[in-house]
């Protein structure tokens, strides 16, 4: 069973992100244009589930099926589009879950979504602080229930969505 458990930021974040992105190029070689960090623990001093988002943008999200096998030799689970169109959705670590890769192709509007949401919490420290605490006390509250979790801080990351999207413009 998964714990629901945000964790105060940790700068090894960043290094599990280097690393993980260094074996994702090696997979993927040419067809990653770019790769970012992306989530709560790319934004620094915000409390995060801590799994890393990575969010490789490539050239074909269509051949990203034929590299399967190489995720699953690394480690990851592949979700195929796991209820995002045009994008290609990973595990890694089953319940107890380490990294998340999304895979977008480049030009899908999601690449400005993530980006836009990142940077605005990184300038806003404000707000990360607030979406921080939501997502500690609905960890406290559903340990062992992650759907009420999303749910519960759903609306406040839909209105740090429409203000970072915004504020990106």
């Amino acid at each position: 069973m998964r714990i629901v458990e945000v964790k105060p930021y940790d700068e090894q974040w960043v290094s599990n992100f280097e690393e993980e992105s260094h074996k994702l190029h090696e997979i993927f070689g040419s067809e990653i244009i770019e790769i970012h960090h992306i989530g709560s623990t790319s934004v620094i001093g915000l409390l995060a589930k801590p799994i890393i988002d990575i969010m490789p943008v490539v050239r074909d999200i269509n051949r990203i099926d034929e590299f399967h096998k190489a995720m699953v030799a690394i480690g990851y689970d592949p979700k195929e589009e796991n209820g995002i169109p045009e994008r290609r959705y990973f595990q890694k670590g089953g319940d107890n879950r380490t990294h998340h890769v999304h895979i977008y192709e480049w030009g899908n509007s999601e690449i400005e979504r993530h980006l836009a949401f990142r940077d605005y919490l990184r300038a806003h420290p404000d707000v990360a602080q607030n979406y921080g605490d939501l997502k500690e006390k609905l960890s406290q509250r559903f340990p062992y229930d992650i759907e009420s979790y999303i749910k519960g801080k759903e609306q406040l990351a839909l209105e740090i969505d429409r203000k970072a999207i915004a504020w990106y413009s």
